[in-house]
């Protein structure tokens, strides 16, 4: 091949890479959707296979994309992630990544603590919270189904306020005058139930990654207790870990 005739292929590769790479960014093609079969994907864009195997094969080296040998090329689905040592919520998590986030409410009520909420929460047992269960997504995916247990004492303001699509750690903030300031966070590995299946859109028995938190105000309060069931193609955990000082 001549070099013009690798210049022109070059164009040509990076030409669909970038008609491709649009298209993923305007979501016309979904996060987790498998991308239509080469032989079709081709004729669209009017270029080789060859051609579009090369731009198929630079998004997948940036993780846009994903191939299955058996069934076709993927998108990836958008995986979340607190920044090391930041406590964001669900809803900064998103937007920080230019995702729109999105919450269903499953269940609202209140009622009295259990013994082991009041001990978690300090505070008297059958005190009242407000129990809210929610499945979380962006931009339409499923992504998390998340349940916390807030103390009524500390944010009233909560019975009346409608938490669709509504992040609970800005509300505390900006109507409750709670700042959170720190979580007691932890993460470990568990399988899917039938219900938890369903709302994340899984397949019972797939991997799901469990968070738990304990979250305090800047006076030290304790504000409510949480507990995150993710799907585990849609979330990491990170921390930044240190070695103690030895004399």
């Amino acid at each position: 091949m001549t070099s013009v005739e690798d210049t022109k292929a070059g164009a040509a590769v990076a030409q669909t890479y970038r008609r491709l790479s649009d298209a993923l960014r305007r979501g016309v093609y979904a996060a987790g959707s498998r991308l239509p079969g080469e032989r079709d994907l081709a004729a669209d864009l009017g270029v080789s296979r060859s051609t579009l195997r090369l731009a198929l094969g630079r998004l997948a080296e940036e993780n846009k994309l994903e191939r299955s040998s058996q069934r076709g090329w993927f998108v990836r689905r958008n995986v979340v992630g607190e920044p090391p040592s930041t406590l964001q919520s669900f809803s900064e998590m998103a937007r920080a990544r230019g995702l729109r986030p999105q919450s269903q409410v499953l269940c609202r009520r209140a009622r009295p603590a259990t013994f082991e909420e009041a001990e978690q929460l300090s505070v008297a047992p059958a005190s009242q919270v407000l129990e809210l269960r929610r499945l979380r997504s962006m931009d339409g995916v499923p992504v998390c189904v998340d349940a916390s247990v807030v103390v009524m004492a500390l944010a009233p303001q909560l019975a009346d306020i409608d938490l669709t699509d509504r992040s609970l750690y800005e509300t505390l903030e900006q109507d409750c005058g709670l700042r959170i300031a720190r979580s007691s966070y932890t993460v470990h590995a568990a399988a899917a139930d039938q219900a938890t299946a369903e709302l994340l859109g899984i397949e019972p028995g797939d991997p799901v990654l469990i968070g738990e938190e304990l979250t305090y105000a800047d006076d030290g309060s304790m504000v409510l207790t949480g507990r995150m069931v993710y799907r585990s193609d849609a979330y990491r955990f990170q921390a930044d870990l240190f070695r103690p000082v030895r004399p």
